[in-house]
């Protein structure tokens, strides 16, 4: 669904808490991977899960607003019933515990390659194209600059205890960034630009090696891959 903007959150081993831990599951589907992701439904985008009350449910949103406007709460059946007739076949809410990733349970993408995607596709670089835990403003103004960390290592903020994510791998991107997160409408020059201009990969994928709290405004820093010696 919708993306939320946060101005600080917590680092687990799993990902930031309460990321990707609510998923419809397809009913019908008995395929490894069953779950309704937007890119078979750009609908989904246009409904925004939010909290309601005291928060006494911690990180995960209580209810959803649909693109007509009404509140539906997030396990309720009048959600699965909207979402399955958009689908045009039954869903079911699941919560996962540790949540439902494509690649790895933390993606980062630098700013400048995002405006850099934007200016070659001729659109908004809105950064909800792109669904990163983390988005990062470079010292060095270098779009794709992402491909050389990996390897590395993010450590957010200061100190030993610093909340950290070793970079394992370039996030390959799919028909997901085409889609307008405000209209669900597609845009298919947006992930041709990412094609041309970096074999589609956009942003890096990473593994938590420190938890912690992650907030805006942290510095960043990257402990570089040594290289292995060699001889004998």
């Amino acid at each position: 669904m919708g993306g939320e903007r946060l101005e600080a959150a917590r680092l687990g081993w799993h990902g930031l808490d309460g990321d990707r831990r609510l998923a419809f599951r397809r009913l019908d589907d008995r395929s490894g991977f069953p779950w309704l992701t937007a890119s078979r439904l750009p609908d989904l985008l246009l409904f925004a899960p939010h909290r309601l009350g005291d928060g006494t449910h911690g990180d995960l949103p209580t209810h959803v607003r649909t693109p007509g406007g009404e509140e539906m709460p997030v396990f309720g059946e009048d959600l699965a019933t909207e979402v399955g007739r958009r689908h045009g076949a039954p869903v079911q809410m699941m919560q996962l515990k540790h949540g439902i990733f494509d690649e790895a349970s933390i993606s980062v993408i630098a700013s400048e390659t995002m405006r850099e995607i934007g200016r070659l596709a001729g659109r908004n670089a809105d950064m909800r194209r792109f669904r990163p835990n983390v988005v990062v403003c470079l010292l060095r103004p270098v779009a794709f600059q992402e491909d050389e960390w990996l390897g590395g290592v993010l450590s957010f903020g200061e100190g030993d205890d610093a909340p950290a994510v070793a970079v394992t791998m370039r996030d390959l991107r799919c028909s997901m960034v085409n889609l307008d997160p405000d209209s669900a409408s597609s845009a298919p020059e947006v992930m041709k630009a990412v094609v041309r201009a970096n074999r589609n990969n956009a942003g890096i994928y990473g593994a938590v090696t420190r938890i912690g709290r992650v907030a805006l405004g942290q510095t960043i820093f990257l402990s570089a891959a040594t290289e292995k010696a060699e001889g004998g």
